[in-house]
């Protein structure tokens, strides 16, 4: 089974072991090249990468006196640090920056096997991703906010909180699309399946959700991967409205694409059908086919596929089938004459 790329962020400006280097490992890491160590600190925050891999030979040591803050970062203390360093001045940086990092490869030996050395090592034991994955999992049921573990659109696991709050003993078959209050449950599960493959980490938007109870309540929602790794999980965090506090926001690359999408479909949206669409759905109770209601209403079979795209867009919906419950469910048709 093919497995997602690991994260590495190369900290030089020397073009022939960036070169090397992405030759090696291209294969195996997600390699993000940057020429300061303060363009590398910003990055590494949204990235949380598995290793991070510092050229001492592209550097003074003016420009290293900040290493210390990416041990000192709650987030990325549990990257690797690495240095790969120049061998004459071996004494100096066991001196000054051996105990802030994890390794020290000199540049005695090819590119070639440090490329190995990374691969063996991230390869070797956990990668950042699990760790904040388990660490994430240990907490679940200690947090206040309703938090569900999703796979794409389907919850695999939930804390306690949720289950209360939503009225639901277990997570099988329940998928997050049964809570949103939104009429184009389609749109939302596209985006959350193209934010499970895409390169962001992180998204935030209001919506509506129906709660057990049947009520609607408004809602901060945040969704965060946990795992590069395992492709499409992620946690969600609810947060009601009428609370103070919320997870922060600056943190990872936010997805555009799903806040767009939860704020169009939080507003419920007024449908109304044609004359002639009406009448047709109200055969289709029935149990008419295409052709039973061409000779009935007089039409081609063609317009009458024609209506039936028409229907199907008009509600969001992806089957005439899922249409016509929506429009019962939404009193959009008089089904006493249906």
């Amino acid at each position: 089974m093919r497995t997602e790329k690991k994260q590495l962020i190369f900290i030089s400006n020397k073009q022939e072991i960036i070169s090397e280097l992405q030759e090696g490992l291209s294969r195996y890491f997600e390699v993000n090249v940057v020429s300061s160590m303060h363009t590398a600190y910003t990055l590494a925050l949204k990235l949380l990468p598995d290793i991070i891999l510092i050229d001492q030979t592209s550097f003074t040591t003016q420009d290293l006196k900040n290493l210390e803050n990416f041990k000192s970062t709650h987030f990325l203390n549990k990257s690797w640090l690495i240095m790969y360093a120049n061998i004459l001045d071996k004494a100096e940086i066991d001196l000054n920056y051996k105990p802030l990092l994890d390794d020290i490869f000199y540049d005695a030996a090819s590119s070639t096997a440090l490329s190995e050395r990374l691969i063996d090592q991230v390869y070797a034991n956990l990668s950042l991703s699990n760790y904040w994955k388990d660490a994430f999992l240990g907490l679940f049921n200690l947090l206040n906010n309703p938090v569900v573990l999703l796979q794409q659109e389907v919850i695999v696991s939930m804390n306690d909180s949720f289950k209360q709050t939503f009225k639901i003993d277990s997570a099988d078959g329940v998928k997050l699309t049964d809570f949103v209050n939104c009429e184009n449950k389609t749109k939302v599960k596209a985006s959350l399946r193209n934010f499970a493959r895409g390169k962001h980490m992180q998204a935030t938007t209001r919506t509506a959700l129906r709660l057990g109870d049947h009520k609607i309540r408004n809602a901060k929602i945040s969704f965060s991967k946990l795992d590069k790794m395992l492709q499409g999980q992620y946690i969600m965090m609810i947060q009601f409205t009428e609370d103070d506090t919320y997870v922060k926001e600056e943190i990872g690359s936010i997805c555009e694409m799903v806040n767009t999408c939860f704020e169009e479909n939080s507003q419920l949206t007024n449908y109304s059908f044609t004359s002639r669409e009406k009448e047709i759905i109200q055969l289709l109770c029935k149990g008419y086919k295409t052709k039973d209601i061409s000779e009935r209403l007089f039409i081609s079979p063609k317009t009458i596929e024609k209506h039936r795209a028409n229907i199907i867009k008009r509600t969001n919906s992806e089957t005439i089938l899922e249409s016509i419950i929506y429009a019962i469910n939404h009193n959009l048709i008089d089904v006493s004459h249906a």
